[in-house]
Order: C-alpha cells, then structure tokens, then sequence
C-alpha cells in the first residue's frame, strides 16, 4: 500500500472559516435541537416531524432546517416519508451530512498526526523500527501535499525566496501560522501537532521535519531546507535557505 494514499475515506472535516460558521448556527438552541434529532433519526425527517420534536410551527422549523442545510450541517431533497406515497406535493426531508465540525484556534491536525501513525503501523516491516516507519509515511504525506501545491500554482522554476512564498500560502492552511522572519527564513508560530508534541517531542517533532521536508521535495523548492530549529512557543521546524 501507498503511505500517501489513506485505505479508507477520509471524514469530511469543514475548512476552518465554514466549520466556524456552522458552529455558529448551531448556537440557536431550536437549530442545535432539530439537528440532534435528525441525526439520532437515523432517517430521513420531514419538516413536520422536526418542527413537532421541539414544539414550533412547520415555517419557523424550514427556516432553521434550511439554515442547516445552508452551513452544510444537512442535506435535503423531496421524497415521500417512510417511502410511502400520497397524494399532493411531495414533502421535503432532511438528513445529516458527513461533514465533521472541528474548531481549534491555534489551528490543530491531530488527524494527520494519527493517520501518519496509523499508516506506519500498517507498513511496518521488520527492516524498520516503528519510528523510522513514521518518519517515511511522513515523508510521502508531506510529499502529496507539495505536489499538490506544485500542480495549484504551476509556479516554474524556484528560487528561494519564491519558494518560501508559496511555503507561507500553503502553510498557513495547515494551521502552521508562518511568519517571514527574513526574506530567506520562515518560522511556524503553531504546532498543530500540539499538545502531542509535549508528550513525545522527539518522535512528534521528527514526524513534522519529515512532513515538511517531503513537502518541500516534492515542492521542487531545492533552494530551500527543514532544519529542526525547537524554541518555546513555535514549531520545532523552519524553512530556510540552504
């Protein structure tokens, strides 16, 4: 198995700016109440059934339920309920979308963490240690996301300042936090590895230089180097020039 490739789909988390808008629909208790019980319905739920579960009128419950549908929390479609069949419009009914609603500020990737770890004991083999096996699973990862990146921005041959450019932009949605200390040198103000990285730092910290190093490769960014660099309060890699 590719250690790039994840064996089984991957949770539909939202982007950070939509997951904060969903959470703020979900402030409205009447929101937050039909969407509980729609999705411990385990079924599709018509207007009538929702707008009945928290004791308001058939109107005010589309306008929430749409609401929902709107922050990408539920889907909707026209289907009779219980597939039965009855004279007159077709009512519409509402289910949970896959989306997972993660909000962390700093940014945190406790999932790519896991998934590096997971595919690692996968492909675990008796030539690596559990560590080394990390480090490379790591690596492919950080490797997909820079050709990733590199096939976005088709940006040619990389200098280094260039290239910590496109390092900054696409860093940053990895909850990274860059800042352009120099025009050669880019520091991380996040782990978003963090609090793991406490607990394991050596293993946790080697996992990110691996990430960012197979990032940069396949990023064609040969001007520019991960060097392990730990000072509290930032993340233990930067990028420089090199």
């Amino acid at each position: 198995m590719d250690p790039a490739t994840p064996s089984r789909a991957e949770p539909d988390h939202l982007p950070a700016g939509a997951a904060l808008v969903a959470v703020a629909a979900l402030s409205d208790e009447l929101r937050r109440r039909m969407y509980g019980f729609i999705r411990r319905a385990h079924r599709p739920v018509s207007r009538e059934e929702a707008a009945t579960s928290v004791g308001i009128s058939r109107r005010l419950a589309a306008f929430h339920l749409d609401k929902l549908v709107e922050v990408g929390l539920l889907r909707a479609r026209y289907e009779p309920v219980g597939g039965i069949r009855k004279v007159g419009r077709t009512p519409k009914v509402y289910e949970p979308t896959d989306a997972q609603v993660w909000v962390s500020i700093p940014a945190r990737e406790h999932d790519l963490l896991a998934g590096i770890l997971i595919d690692a004991l996968l492909t675990e083999d008796q030539g690596k240690t559990a560590r080394e096996a990390a480090l490379q699973v790591a690596r492919h990862r950080g490797a997909a996301f820079g050709a990733a990146e590199r096939e976005r921005a088709r940006p040619g041959r990389l200098g280094a300042e260039r290239a910590l450019t496109l390092a900054t932009r696409a860093l940053a949605r990895y909850g990274f936090e860059p800042d352009r200390a120099a025009p050669l040198l880019l520091r991380l103000r996040n782990c978003p590895f963090q609090p793991l990285t406490g607990q394991a730092p050596q293993l946790v910290c080697g996992i990110n230089h691996a990430f960012l190093t197979g990032f940069l490769d396949a990023l064609q960014a040969s001007t520019v180097t991960a060097v392990l660099a730990p000072r509290a309060g930032w993340c233990c890699v930067e990028l420089t020039a090199g």
